[in-house]
């Protein structure tokens, strides 16, 4: 139950009720201030500017028609028309109470579920994953699973570039290592060192240099020995992708992979298509797209090429062809690309010419959630102390060696195995929530001690925080697990709002891709639970019973919903820390 979406549900059913035209919305928003309610439905100025009357009077009918069936203990005009909604503690604890032993935390799928392709991650398979490619990754990823839980029906695709002119070499290459009887693994077992190996060779030596052209030729064409070769270097370095994406926690799998290869067959049939309709036309022996739809400030249209002067084709021809694809074949009614902010006007190309050439429906939502930079120390884009690129499955071993030392120093006890499955767990959320807790679209700075910092918006601070309450009920022992939800205090009432407002945070984050917006929301759901362990004693000598087992009964929700929340983006918890 989202209580935004209901409040703003009475509140449009009250003020049509006195008049209030259907397109004046109710502006429901969370107070920002205590002292001014839990939430305040400040839609009565605009709608009586719009009406020519005054705006408190306005608000005064709006309160007098609202239903809210026991919701609120209180209901007050502010100022020149604010109205502010204090809600029934008992309506409160009803509500937590309600929520306990589901696992879905009282949140129903959808009613009218939608199927989503979400484009993310996208490596280059000539080369190995490295610190560029985490965003897409762990953005997506979070998105993939929320709309997921949310009832739609998701379709992974994981674009990788397994095509192009670099693949001759890369294949004219590896078939040298296999005539020295080195085995494909091993010649591959290092992306990077294999691709430089290649590259000189390719610069050094004109002979290998003509093969590799001549190798991109038969690749294209289909040639049954080269393709072979080309299938074997692709295979392994998805096993590369798949071991990243394995200790990232990340849902990508091999049947997510539908790379630029998958639409050779149907490039010179799109461009054939758009040239016959005019779309399309030569221009100086290439095939372009002028799209007046895209003009500049002169009056200039953009200008798309979809098919090269010598007859190659582009990452443009080929996303268009993903584009029909995905809309005639997966029936997709949202597609969500998480690609990097460089990549906007190419993303707005398509989108432009896909719907211009009729092959994606105005009820098709295409949507590109660009993000910032992952920056270093100085400023600039996280390169190593040599100004090489970071290999992500280094980075990786390094967050998890960090944290396993890190929980060692704070609690030997726990023992080696679970130190380092702890470590594990601490290490890649620690990463993967310093990311997500940025806004998407902001660069950020890359910092290990903050991001492994147990205080702050972390997620070792939330991973600790879910910890803690387990170890209160191994403190407690047995308790009545049905006992009644009472809410008396201050602090329980806050608490058990926080809990609540877990939908609207999901709802948010589903609707905009903005996963920070649930970092945030449960920071704040953390912190709430600090305050209120302070302030109301669970397991203190004098504690009356009742209050205790509501108590109890209450921080077992607040575990829940940040196990949930974080499960969502991906990041494990842990019954000791």
């Amino acid at each position: 139950m989202n209580i935004r979406a209901l409040l703003t549900q009475k509140a449009q059913a009250a003020m049509s009720a006195v008049g209030i035209p259907a397109d004046c919305p109710p502006a429901v928003a969370p107070a920002k201030k205590a002292g001014f309610g839990d939430y305040q439905i400040n839609g009565a100025m605009g709608a009586a500017k719009r009406m020519g009357t005054n705006p408190r009077a306005l608000a005064g009918q709006i309160v007098d028609a609202l239903a809210l069936d026991g919701m609120a203990s209180q209901v007050e005009i502010a100022g020149p028309g604010f109205i502010n909604i204090h809600l029934n503690p008992e309506w409160l604890a009803a509500q937590t109470q309600a929520l306990a032993g589901d696992s879905r935390l009282g949140l129903a799928p959808v009613e009218a579920p939608q199927t989503v392709v979400v484009d993310y991650s996208a490596p280059n398979l000539a080369k190995e994953m490295h610190v560029g490619h985490i965003r897409s990754t762990i953005i997506g990823d979070s998105l993939a699973r929320l709309l997921e839980f949310q009832g739609h029906k998701v379709i992974r695709q994981n674009h990788v570039g397994d095509w192009g002119t670099q693949f001759g070499m890369l294949i004219a290459e590896l078939e040298e290592h296999l005539a020295a009887n080195e085995g494909a693994a091993f010649a591959l077992k290092d992306l990077e060192v294999f691709y430089q190996q290649a590259k000189k060779h390719f610069d050094d030596d004109e002979a290998f240099a003509q093969k590799a052209r001549d190798y991109v030729v038969k690749l294209q064409g289909g040639d049954e020995r080269i393709l072979t070769l080309w299938e074997q270097f692709k295979d392994i370095s998805l096993k590369h992708g798949e071991d990243n994406y394995k200790t990232l926690n990340v849902t990508l799998t091999r049947k997510d992979v539908m790379g630029e290869s998958a639409y050779n067959a149907d490039l010179p049939v799109l461009v054939k298509d758009l040239l016959d309709r005019g779309i399309a036309q030569q221009d100086q022996g290439a095939v372009v797209c002028f799209l007046d739809e895209m003009k500049d400030k002169e009056g200039n249209p953009s200008v798309m090429i979809i098919q090269k002067q010598g007859g190659g084709y582009l990452y443009a021809t080929t996303d268009l062809a993903a584009m029909r694809y995905r809309v005639g074949q997966l029936n997709a009614d949202r597609i969500m690309y998480f690609i990097d902010a460089r990549q906007s006007l190419h993303m707005q190309q398509v989108f432009t010419l896909s719907r211009k050439a009729g092959y994606v429906t105005d009820a098709v939502s295409l949507e590109h959630h660009a993000f910032g930079t992952m920056m270093g120390a100085d400023g600039k884009p996280f390169k190593t102390r040599s100004g090489g690129t970071v290999k992500l499955a280094e980075l990786l071993d390094e967050a998890i060696e960090r944290a396993t030392q890190l929980v060692a120093d704070k609690n030997p006890e726990l023992g080696d195995e679970l130190i380092r499955e702890v470590g594990r767990k601490v290490g890649i959320g620690a990463v993967k929530y310093a990311d997500l807790s940025k806004t998407r679209t902001n660069d950020y700075v890359f910092n290990w001690d903050a991001m492994l910092a147990f205080e702050g918006n972390t997620a070792p601070y939330l991973q600790y925080a879910y910890t803690r309450i387990k170890s209160i009920f191994r403190k407690a022992g047995d308790f009545n697990a049905d006992a009644p939800i009472v809410i008396a205090e201050a602090q329980e009432q806050a608490l058990a709002l926080k809990v609540l407002q877990l939908p609207e945070a999901f709802d948010h984050m589903g609707a905009e891709a903005l996963p920070h917006v649930l970092c945030t929301y449960l920071y704040e759901l953390a912190s709430q639970f600090m305050s209120f362990y302070e302030a109301c004693p669970i397991l203190k000598d004098g504690v009356d019973p009742a209050v205790r087992d509501s108590r109890l009964r209450l921080a077992s929700t607040v575990a829940d919903t940040l196990a949930l929340g974080l499960s969502v983006l991906g990041i494990e918890v842990s019954e000791q820390m």
